[in-house]
């Protein structure tokens, strides 16, 4: 059960890696639009006239022709880069709880897989009640060999120690300085407190 949920946690990284990096880009490009927005006013105004005086062939000729270039106009031009601009939308809580829900999802599955399992083994045992015991025994067999084998291992350890001489140096610190060099138990090592 620890292992597959220490199985998901490497999908969890990446979730929060993932939401963590969605939520820095949303905040940056919505900096960025805030602080880029520019706005063009531009006018400008012109009037062209050409006047040609006299009564000649030439004179109505030329004012045919160059009249047509006799314009005025008036320009205002308001425009802004608000089309150029990111335009971000960050992710609601509905979003957040969609992306997050398939890992909680496994996370309770890992969970409930243990159930699963003993259910199992109960309706394993009310079918075959002979394999069931067999296997308890089993289990209980092993269990005992295994206490056995810590006993005799701890005596072999225990016996070791014993059997070393503490040096000079030891007993020295021991009786100078009980509280920088503790003692600790011989079965499991634990400083004593």
């Amino acid at each position: 059960q620890v292992l597959e949920l220490l199985e998901c946690i490497p999908p969890l990284l990446l979730l929060l890696l993932a939401c963590g990096l969605d939520h820095t880009l949303f905040s940056m490009l919505s900096i960025i639009q805030q602080h880029s927005f520019v706005q063009y006013s531009f006018r400008s105004s012109h009037h062209l006239a050409v006047n040609v005086t006299g009564t000649s062939l030439m004179a109505q000729l030329l004012r045919s022709t160059i009249g047509t270039l006799n314009t005025s106009s008036d320009t205002q031009l308001e425009t802004s880069n608000l089309a150029c601009l990111p335009q971000p939308r960050g992710m609601t809580r509905q979003q957040y709880v969609e992306t997050c829900l398939p890992l909680a999802v496994l996370v309770l599955l890992c969970l409930l897989q243990v159930y699963t399992y003993r259910l199992r083994r109960v309706i394993a045992a009310f079918y075959f009640p002979k394999r069931e015991k067999s296997r308890v025994l089993y289990f209980y067999n092993k269990l005992l060999r295994q206490r056995h084998n810590f006993v005799r291992r701890q005596q072999k350890r225990i016996a070791r120690q014993a059997r070393q001489q503490p040096g000079m140096r030891t007993l020295l610190l021991r009786w100078c300085c009980p509280r920088w060099l503790r003692q600790s138990c011989t079965v499991c090592d634990a400083p004593e407190t």
